[in-house]
């Protein structure tokens, strides 16, 4: 039966020849395993910090005023007869739906299923057709400028 003194030796060189394998570490004593480990783990660590300067990652703060600068988010996709419009705001301004819906009139736009909401955030999901009057073909770009203007003139 071994001692716990031998377990423990044995679990020391299992982990060490882990830690050997993890590294790619050509060491054959502690000393040895240990810096190439410490080695390979500042590699990593400039590599977190290289691809990290690479990527945009926007601040999460508890400031809003970040926020506020940042236009909504519109997005617009053709259907077969119309448009699916999405408009996500983390700032609701009065009157913001209302001067959306005046663009779907001038575009000729008509309003066929809609869900709003205007609590705290401003979100709006439409689907617009365009209207049997309007003979003129608009495309997605238009509907997306139209929609981003009248929340420019709802004083967002």
């Amino acid at each position: 039966m071994a001692s716990s003194r031998e377990r423990r030796r044995e679990a020391l060189q299992q982990k060490l020849n882990q830690l050997r394998d993890v590294t790619n570490s050509s060491g054959v004593n502690k000393a040895s395993i240990i810096v190439d480990a410490s080695r390979y783990i500042e590699e990593l660590k400039q590599k977190v910090e290289g691809l990290n300067s690479e990527l945009v990652i926007p601040e999460t703060s508890s400031s809003t005023s970040q926020i506020d600068d940042e236009l909504p988010m519109v997005t617009v996709e053709t259907l077969e007869k119309g448009f699916h419009i999405n408009v996500y705001s983390e700032k609701n301004c009065p009157g913001m739906l209302v001067s959306i819906l005046k663009a779907f009139e001038e575009l000729g736009l008509d309003v066929l299923d809609a869900r709003v909401s205007c609590e705290d955030t401003f979100q709006l999901q439409a689907v617009g057709g365009e209207s049997q009057k309007n003979n003129d073909t608009i495309d997605a770009q238009v509907v997306k400028q139209a929609v981003l203007q009248a929340i420019n003139k709802s004083n967002y």
